[in-house]
């Protein structure tokens, strides 16, 4: 009994500490992070940005629903990916896309929202200092003139491209003309100059295509003994003719003089960086590094791992929006939750008498954790609670109650047994916590595919669903069954007191043995508590008593 009583002060320490852990973390989004004590609340409470985007097309062109419905997937993944979470996407008009943020969004989240995204790799033919604008006169386009080659170029990185015409345009340029809507010809060299306008560049036709990109992710950038520079990557992995094609421009230009060991990636047709090839990639596997912060190689990650808009988008329209429900709604919503909390409460108390103290205690530890949990997530990942959030976290407290409620019932079976309290309670928890398993087993599953297969609000009640349910295990496992270990040394609990919802008694047929059972009779009470240990019997019970008294007959 002793090592029970230890164990269950352990567990209760182990929870004191995770608590103290949150609240820390917490504490230091709060100071280092920006983060705030209280949860951020979604579009439909607060408010936010809605903003109106629209295609830029040339003229006479019109864009297709198919494209349009791509359009939305693909800014609906980058949002998610940036952690803002209850944003609603929608079409308008069948041209238009509109995008509702809560708060107020930055620059790095407009960038993703508007950036096409379409990358393509080009071996570098020349490069030069951006002329100063006004220096020499601008050309009227960005496509080079149609002289043909002095001689055939055999492959994208030949010199025999740069023809005198392309050279005299080149010389010309001015990086205020690029256009990055126009879509250069992939069979053709072209000109363009770096996104922050200090460099020109002449371009030979595609030699990777960025379809062939299957994955990006961020990194930490290492110098060629594999050591870290204490900068990031951004780490291409290639597939289709990605790896071959890769393979074929690496093993050509590397080891020539600059710039023609280089190739550009290019995006959104501007050159976003120049990259000297140092080593022939032969499997498909590129990283790609050159002064990028933590959040411009997320972003740019982001951006190529979910894909290219099928066409580039302007911003139309950029406002402030007011709660589409209200402080009214949100109040209701608590309102709603105090109602069933307290329902829970007084259910409790009254079944279980003093172990209803315990589903008290026990639904107060849950709401400290899961106020912590939600907190963080708000301040870190950009979670934001919406009023289909706050529906989760109402129905988390009937789960919660339901796994209180197997566990007592569990316990005052083995006192129906005869058990002593001490081993009724771990039996009962043996039993108990199987079954505890299982139920949130279920409900966890069906918060996961919910938030899998849905999106917007319904995807706030399927992530406050499954952070509740795995609270809930937590709070049984590491205080409702060690408090319960703890007060079974007491003797208010440990005799069987009428108030304590233990009383062997109170509780019905008491086993004597295999099918063989008394019924307890209360001093005063005579026929009626007999009555009443009747009624309180399980049908089991009544036919193992029939059994008996025939036998005794």
């Amino acid at each position: 009994m002793a090592k029970a009583r230890t164990r269950g002060a352990r567990a209760l320490i182990w929870l004191f500490v995770l608590i103290a852990g949150l609240a820390g973390a917490n504490l230091a989004a709060v100071q280092f992070s920006g983060g705030s004590w209280a949860p951020q609340l979604a579009l439909d409470l607060e408010g936010g940005t809605q903003i109106v985007l629209e295609p830029r097309l040339a003229e006479g062109a019109s864009i297709t629903q198919e494209q349009l419905d791509q359009a939305v997937e693909i800014i609906r993944q980058r949002v998610d990916a940036s952690g803002i979470s209850e944003t609603e996407i929608t079409t308008q008009g069948g041209r238009n896309i509109v995008v509702a943020l809560p708060g107020e969004p930055d620059a790095a989240t407009m960038q993703r929202i508007q950036a096409s995204a379409k990358m393509e790799f080009r071996p570098v033919l020349a490069s030069a200092a951006a002329n100063p604008p006004g220096a020499t006169p601008t050309p009227e386009a960005t496509e080079p003139a149609d002289e043909a080659p002095a001689s055939e170029p055999t492959d994208s990185w030949d010199q025999a491209w740069i023809t005198p015409a392309l050279q005299a345009e080149f010389d010309a340029f001015q990086c205020a003309d690029v256009d990055p809507t126009k879509v250069a010809d992939p069979d053709r060299p072209f000109i363009t100059c770096s996104t922050d306008g200090t460099a020109r560049f002449i371009l030979g036709p595609v030699q990777v295509d960025g379809a062939d990109i299957a994955d990006a992710q961020v990194t930490a950038a290492t110098n060629s003994q594999g050591q870290a520079t204490g900068g990031w990557a951004v780490s291409l992995e290639l597939d289709g003719n990605g790896p071959a094609d890769f393979e074929e421009i690496t093993r050509a230009i590397t080891g020539l003089p600059e710039p023609t060991n280089q190739f550009a990636v290019v995006l959104d047709s501007t050159v976003l960086m120049p990259i000297s090839s140092n080593a022939i990639i032969t499997d498909g596997n590129a990283s790609i590094t050159g002064g990028f912060t933590r959040e411009g190689a997320q972003s740019l990650a982001d951006q190529l791992r979910f894909g290219a808009l099928p066409v580039s988008f302007q911003v139309q329209s950029n406002e402030t929006i007011s709660p589409t429900l209200g402080a009214s709604q949100l109040q209701a919503g608590l309102i709603a939750g105090l109602i069933g909390l307290i329902l829970v409460v007084a259910y409790s108390i009254l079944q279980y008498r003093a172990l209803g103290l315990v589903v008290v205690l026990s639904l107060g530890i849950a709401g400290v954790l899961t106020y912590l949990v939600v907190t963080f997530l708000s301040s870190t990942e950009g979670y934001r609670l919406s009023l289909a959030g706050i529906a989760g976290l109402v129905i988390s407290i009937g789960i919660t109650a339901d796994s209180f409620i197997v566990y007592f019932e569990r316990i005052r079976d083995e006192l129906r047994e005869g058990k002593h309290l001490t081993s009724a309670l771990e039996t009962g928890w043996k039993r108990a916590f199987r079954t505890i398993l299982v139920s949130d087993a279920v409900s966890f599953l069906a918060a996961v595919i919910l938030f899998l297969l849905s999106v917007g609000n319904v995807r706030g009640f399927a992530y406050t669903l499954g952070i509740t349910t795995f609270i809930d295990i937590v709070v049984v496992a590491l205080f409702t069954h060690p408090l319960l270990r703890l007060l079974a040394r007491t003797g208010f609990f440990s005799s069987g007191h009428r108030l304590s919802g233990l009383d062997p008694q109170a509780l019905g047929a008491v086993y004597r043995g295999r099918a063989r059972f008394r019924e307890p009779v209360l001093a005063g009470k005579g026929a009626t508590s007999s009555r009443e240990a009747q009624r309180r019997q399980s049908i089991a019970e009544r036919k193992a008593a029939a059994a008996t008294t025939g036998k005794e007959d």
